[in-house]
């Protein structure tokens, strides 16, 4: 049997007040007054009444609702980055719809339908807009941002950590503290990320000169940072120092060379990660790495939505915030304290998951 679903009406002959009245008083902010507002909630308490935001969005012609496009929602660095944008969102009065992508993928397709929920806004995060579908979206009314990645030619506002100036940071910090062999774990070269980490880190090394810097790798996986490091340290001449482009390659190289090779980090083989997530700063790890400003992109993402859904002809702006070196003990640098990184018995294959 099917229960009839207790709506807005019955509540204002329930309570004897009009369906405006209700409407107003399950609206945060809209003026009621207590007389009136104690009658409804009274009423909808008896009735089991739950307001449908679904509906007062329909009259307001908006939805407090963002999309946030992402891709690998299971690597460790998406998550974090979703529990912060779900929560200042929150903060803000509107709530977070979630669309799953293919990483490092164009998602025009995907867009045709997020933009059919009418959401007020969309965050995108680990994928790629095109021109043409960022256009229609601004012909839609609906501002976008991308999260740590940028299109150039797109009419699109982006947040993005200075990934060029945190690679040449790192080539500075590894041919200061007197490392020779120096070799780079990149990312999917399809993605802004990886690109302009790859470029700020080769083009200060070639500017210092180190041209014969051999790369390896291909995604942000820990697989694939395990398989790259065994590649690169197989070499006949094997790097002294290995940059990673994402904390998740960083922790897979270090467990290659520790456990499968058996060696010492950082004594015999300097690795610095980027992101700074959680694991990074593990006892077992103690990575050093280029920390990603997660909270100032997520305020920043933030400020460029309201400020558009506020003002829809705003132009579109690109924020590019510093990264940190955060030294540990995994890396030679200048003041790190080495710290005894003996390995463990040798393993013949990768224990960790993507």
């Amino acid at each position: 049997m099917t229960t009839k679903r207790v709506t807005s009406i019955d509540v204002a002959r329930h309570a004897g007040v009009s369906q405006s009245t209700v409407s107003r008083t399950f609206t945060p902010g809209a003026g009621v007054s207590e007389a009136a507002r104690r009658k409804v909630v009274e009423a909808a308490s008896e009735l089991g009444y739950t307001p449908n935001a679904i509906a007062r969005s329909l009259s307001k012609q908006h939805t407090d609702i963002v999309g946030i496009v992402m891709g690998r929602i299971t690597s460790p660095f998406h998550p974090y980055v979703l529990e912060k944008f779900i929560n200042e969102l929150q903060n803000v009065g509107k709530q977070a719809l979630l669309f799953s992508t293919p990483p490092d993928s164009e998602i025009d397709e995907l867009l045709e339908l997020v933009l059919q929920y009418q959401v007020d806004a969309l965050i995108v995060a680990s994928a790629t807009i095109s021109s043409d579908m960022a256009e229609a979206c601004a012909r839609n009314g609906t501002p976008v941002v991308l999260f740590n990645r940028y299109v150039l030619g797109a009419n699109v506002n982006a947040v993005c950590t200075d990934n060029v100036e945190a690679g040449r940071l790192v080539a500075n910090e590894l041919i200061d503290a007197g490392h020779q062999k120096l070799a780079l774990i990149e990312g999917k070269a399809n993605t802004s990320t990886a690109v302009d980490r790859k470029k700020g880190y080769f083009d200060r090394l070639q500017e210092r000169g180190h041209v014969d810097v051999v790369a390896d790798g291909g995604d942000h996986t820990y697989e694939a940072g395990f398989e790259a490091a065994l590649r690169l340290l197989d070499r006949d001449d094997p790097p002294d120092a290995i940059f990673c482009s994402s904390d998740n390659a960083a922790l897979g190289a270090m467990d290659a060379a520790r456990y499968q090779l058996g060696i010492k980090i950082p004594a015999e083989l300097s690795v610095v990660g980027f992101d700074d997530i959680p694991a990074a700063a593990w006892p077992s790890y103690s990575l050093t790495t280029i920390r990603t400003p997660v909270n100032r992109m997520v305020e920043a993402t933030l400020d460029l939505l309201l400020d558009r859904l506020e003002k829809p002809s705003m132009s579109p702006e690109f924020l590019l915030l510093p990264g940190e070196l955060i030294r540990r003990h995994s890396a030679r640098l200048a003041g790190v304290q080495e710290i005894n990184t003996s390995p463990s018995p040798l393993l013949t294959k990768p224990q960790h998951g993507a």
